[in-house]
């Protein structure tokens, strides 16, 4: 269970307050798998950092009894200087998880090679993100936050990366950010619609994306 309080945020652009969720009060329910639709600038990406925790809210609070991962796909919480085994040993002592078992599964998952014991600053984006995936997927969370992650490699590591996805997803759910709607479809069975400050929860994935097209005028 993830519920939202009275949950705020706002920027200032140009000289003027604007708010991208405003006022939001909603419970999303536990063990769904759920696409988080909205147009380019709707606040899809702040809703996910403020729910991971990375990002602070004007007012109000989110709170769930499960745990969460980070955003999937976003490595900004990785430190540039060490290595991808040195980052991935700190994140299973953050979370509590056994540091041996975590740093074999992302060395054999991630293929990154002798990169992986460089620093995370001579990665390319592409391996920033089968690091990071790696690492979210080394980690059983209650819900994952996911980011179009599955984008990432050649074509054989995004099946390896689709198939280990599918399979976290028969235990957890998601709140998925994703831009092709065939894969909301194949991952997702519920939605959530962020416009204009507002969330919009949604059993029906179609009706969710029926209501997308339309804010999007398409």
């Amino acid at each position: 269970m993830i519920r939202f309080e009275n949950l705020t945020k706002s920027f200032r652009l140009g000289g003027q307050r604007r708010i991208v969720i405003d006022n939001l009060n909603l419970t999303l329910p536990t063990g769904k798998s759920l696409a988080l639709l909205g147009r380019n600038g709707a606040g899809k990406s702040t809703l996910m950092q403020i729910i991971a925790g990375n990002m602070d809210a004007d007012h109000g609070r989110v709170i769930s009894d499960g745990s969460i991962s980070w955003p999937v796909g976003f490595a900004g919480s990785f430190h540039p200087e060490l290595t991808g085994a040195q980052n991935t040993r700190f994140i299973a002592r953050v979370y509590g998880v056994d540091t041996g078992e975590l740093t074999d599964f992302v060395r054999g998952f991630a293929e990154l090679g002798d990169h992986f014991n460089m620093p995370v600053r001579t990665y390319s984006s592409g391996m920033r993100s089968r690091l990071t995936f790696g690492l979210s997927m080394g980690i059983e969370f209650d819900t994952y936050l996911v980011d179009e992650v599955t984008a990432a490699g050649d074509a054989a590591f995004r099946q390896k990366s689709k198939q280990l996805f599918s399979a976290r997803m028969e235990r957890s759910g998601a709140i998925m950010v994703n831009h092709n709607l065939g894969e909301l479809r194949e991952y997702c069975d519920a939605a959530l619609v962020l416009e204009k400050g507002n969330l919009r929860y949604f059993d029906d994935l179609d009706e969710a994306i029926e209501l997308h097209n339309e804010n999007m005028g398409t």
